[in-house]
């Protein structure tokens, strides 16, 4: 049995590379870019008008001018208009391209306009009013660079430059495969002795927030049934997600299968609860990683969230998320184990308090749907106090 940094690290020294794909703008929010992504041309592409009025030449007003002839009207989408004079102006609305010889916009509300002239109500400035070509960015600079989770935001840089098609990382083909004859499917009645799949439906569910589209099937304890159906998901997967048939039961066939399919233990059980059993390993001619994790609701989705969605964050190119909390209330550690304990969060002042939530085991699986996370804490001798602040992971 190792420890759970051990267990993390020899995790993380497992990664993948899933290759790129080009997909529409319209599909890939939540997905990570797999290029930098450069301006095309300025931003903005000319000087526009940052409000409705006049544009004028700061000439004319340095030579007294205070009363302008209008001439023409600009507005957004049409093509650039001249002022031929100094004592003219040019109506221009938000967003239109400031007219050539013009440098400065006045704003309606400081105007009087009356039988086609403009007079100034109070001072102006030179190149107010103007949101000037390049003054964001200029042709060539990296908006987005490479590994960026795309978002809304992004998607409209992504739109403003052009990108109908986006490039991203792919996402692995995952499998989820829970075992267990004691499991039935969550449209029939259970016996006394059977309970509803639910961890395969839960991690499918975690998965869809990663924009992974798993496959779900179910193994009933039979060896020779379990070995057959792994073999052919090893070698149709990237990675395979299992949830029971670690521990030391006498139908806990997982680790014997894996050993005759070769796939290569890195560790089998680590100091910590829940999710003691975990199972971790690679098939090193197809390179199909394997997270077997215990049966239990809670064991299964504490290690998911513990430890496949930083496998997945380091696989992508991105960063891990690192947060902590403050402890609002104390907590007991017995050594070796590391605890993972389910927590309710809440914001005080801007700060994150963490308040354990009430289980009955790893088994309780409506634990779940009360709390917001775990909390790390590692073992030591002394109790963790209230307003000890802890390494935190959301779920």
């Amino acid at each position: 049995m190792i420890n759970y940094d051990e267990a993390y690290a020899n995790v993380l020294s497992h990664t993948l590379d899933f290759d790129q794909e080009s997909v529409s703008l319209g599909h890939c929010n939540g997905r990570i870019l797999a290029e930098d992504v450069l301006a095309d041309r300025d931003f903005p592409p000319f000087d526009r008008a940052t409000k409705d009025g006049i544009a004028i030449s700061s000439k004319g007003l340095e030579k007294g001018v205070r009363t302008f002839k209008i001439e023409g009207v600009a507005s957004a989408g049409m093509p650039q208009h001249t002022l031929h004079e100094l004592h003219n102006c040019i109506e221009i609305m938000t967003g239109a391209v400031v007219p050539k010889n013009a440098d400065t916009v006045v704003m309606y509300e400081h105007l009087n306009i009356k039988d086609g002239m403009a007079t100034l109500l109070q001072d102006v400035k030179k190149a107010q009013d103007i949101h000037f070509k390049g003054s964001d960015v200029v042709l060539g600079t990296v908006l987005l660079p490479k590994n960026t989770i795309i978002g809304p935001a992004e998607i409209g840089i992504l739109a403003s430059v052009g990108k109908s098609e986006v490039r991203v990382k792919k996402t692995p083909k995952v499998c989820v495969v829970s075992t267990g004859n004691e499991l039935i499917a969550v449209s029939e009645t259970p016996l006394p002795h059977q309970i509803r799949r639910s961890n395969a439906l839960s991690l499918c569910a975690a998965l869809q927030k990663e924009k992974i589209e798993a496959t779900s099937i179910h193994l009933k304890d039979e060896k020779a049934t379990i070995k057959k159906e792994l073999s052919q998901i090893l070698k149709t997967y990237d990675v395979v997600l299992l949830s029971g048939g670690v521990s030391k039961g006498k139908f806990d066939f997982i680790p014997e299968v894996m050993d005759s399919l070769k796939v290569k233990k890195v560790f089998h059980r680590v100091a910590q609860k829940p999710g003691k059993p975990f199972w971790f390993g690679i098939q090193p001619t197809l390179k199909t990683i394997v997270f077997s994790f215990p049966g239990n609701p809670v064991s299964t989705f504490a290690n998911y969230h513990v430890y496949f969605i930083p496998w997945l964050c380091r696989s992508l190119g991105i960063e891990i998320s690192r947060e902590e909390v403050v402890l609002d209330g104390s907590l007991e550690v017995h050594l070796p184990l590391t605890r993972f304990v389910q927590v309710k969060t809440e914001n005080k002042k801007g700060v994150l308090w963490a308040r354990p939530v009430r289980e009955n085991g790893s088994g309780d699986l409506t634990s779940l749907v009360h709390s917001d996370g775990f909390i790390c804490l590692r073992p030591r001798e002394k109790a963790y106090e209230k307003g000890e602040v802890v390494p935190y992971i959301p779920t």
